[in-house]
């Protein structure tokens, strides 16, 4: 069924990182200033960190969108664990400084020595427990230099911990936590996506004991949600296809959710 009611809001909740998608929730939105400000501010490094699916690669995202049309913003979404070929990006994303040569560290700063900009670049690092000590090492000399800041994410584990506290305790001014969503925000969550694909019918489907039982699947984890949505959704379009008299257009059926449970994953029949 090409006209279904459920395809748009199944692909609401798609897995995909894009700053258009973001959802100005109040905490989020503190969050995300406070990372705008520390920015601001003479900085060696940041660090943005939280349980997977907590929304940091989101922030990155719209950092970059929102800072890139005013400052040189670089964004690695997906680690360049290759320490030449990190060197090579950052030379060609921030100097447009091009070469199939292998650029080593010395010949970096070299090169770093002939540019001046009148706001420090910004390298934005997702998922920097993926780069190796010896990287991670270089990542902090640079920041020393003060000719690059760097906003890096991290994953809340106590290995990261660790790593966080290895590599960037005295180097690191600002580290911002990112947090599961409570019952409410997580409602929020759910019906600002919607309504902001103009999905407002489906929005009004979702009530308190919903949310309660989708918050309790997921914990609030965003990225856990928008799966189990996917899945709901998909259930949803396919009952509308075959058996659309078991489908109430007025409310969310739990039973539903936990169908989307079990076959997202969540849930062990």
């Amino acid at each position: 069924m090409e006209n279904s009611l459920f395809t748009k809001p199944k692909e609401v909740f798609l897995d995909v990182v894009n700053a258009k998608d973001y959802i100005q929730l109040d905490s989020v939105s503190t969050i995300y200033q406070s990372l705008k400000d520390s920015v601001k501010k003479p900085l060696k490094m940041i660090l943005l960190y939280g349980l997977p699916g907590t929304g940091k690669s989101m922030l990155l995202q719209k950092l970059y969108q929102d800072l890139s049309k005013h400052q040189k913003v670089i964004i690695y979404h997906t680690p360049l664990v290759d320490e030449k070929e990190f060197l090579r990006s950052l030379a060609r994303d921030i100097y447009d400084y091009h070469t199939d040569t292998e650029i080593n560290f010395t010949r970096f700063n070299e090169l770093s020595n002939h540019y001046n900009f009148d706001i420090v670049p910004l390298v934005l690092l997702d998922e920097a427990q993926l780069y190796s000590s010896s990287l991670m090492e270089k990542i902090r000399l640079l920041s020393d230099s003060r000719k690059i800041k760097f906003v890096i994410t991290l994953h809340k584990t106590e290995k990261e911990d660790i790593i966080a506290k290895e590599h960037f305790q005295t180097r690191i001014w600002e580290s911002i936590e990112l947090k599961n969503s409570s019952h409410a925000e997580l409602k929020i969550y759910i019906q600002k996506k919607l309504m902001k694909a103009n999905c407002f019918d489906i929005a009004n489907m979702f009530d308190d004991k919903n949310s309660k039982l989708i918050h309790s699947i997921t914990s609030g984890n965003y990225r856990y949600t928008n799966k189990l949505l996917f899945s709901l959704f998909h259930i949803l379009h396919w009952y509308e296809e075959h058996q659309p008299s078991k489908i109430n257009y007025q409310h969310v059926s739990n039973k539903i959710i936990e169908m989307a449970a079990i076959e997202s994953g969540f849930i062990h029949a």
